[in-house]
């Protein structure tokens, strides 16, 4: 029975899994945003987080944990020097999953998981809404330009002369 085991082993052996995770997390790391299926999303995202934790403090033994994941020394750079400093203020909760779909040839659900400091749309403030924007008719139309138009030309005959 598998009472209480909720490790997903993603139909792989654990050295095929623990080398899948550590180089999706590399991509992850240096991309900042990769296409992957959702179940193995969720696995990287287990995964990546608490080295993403790991990484806000900058210490020889921090360092040498992260890089036992990961075994890419300039990915480890990269987390340690440009993530960091952008997720320290960010108590957790540093990637995002958007399910795209599914995909064509076997149908298996698709999604993004990106680092979630590093995508500027979504890190906006909401804009206030635009007002909408009444249809005018053909009358005022044409009187708008032709009001603008003396305005523009005022001060190129004052530059002239």
């Amino acid at each position: 029975m598998r009472h209480n085991k909720k490790f997903n082993h993603l139909g792989r052996t654990a050295s095929h899994r623990s080398a899948m995770l550590s180089n999706m997390a590399c991509s992850l790391i240096k991309h900042k945003r990769i296409t992957t299926t959702v179940a193995k999303a969720k696995a990287l995202k287990k995964f990546v987080e608490p080295l993403i934790t790991r990484a806000k403090d900058d210490t020889t033994n921090s360092r040498r944990v992260v890089f036992s994941n990961l075994q890419d020394k300039f990915v480890v750079t990269e987390l340690f020097k440009e993530v960091s400093v952008k997720i320290a203020d960010r108590p957790g909760g540093y990637t995002r999953i958007i399910k795209t779909g599914n995909r064509l040839g076997d149908n298996a659900e698709m999604c993004f998981i990106e680092l979630v400091d590093y995508n500027e749309n979504m890190a906006k403030e909401k804009v206030a809404k635009k007002t909408t924007r009444t249809r005018r008719s053909k009358k005022s139309a044409e009187v708008a330009p032709a009001v603008e138009a003396p305005a523009t030309e005022e001060p190129k005959a004052e530059s002239a002369e």
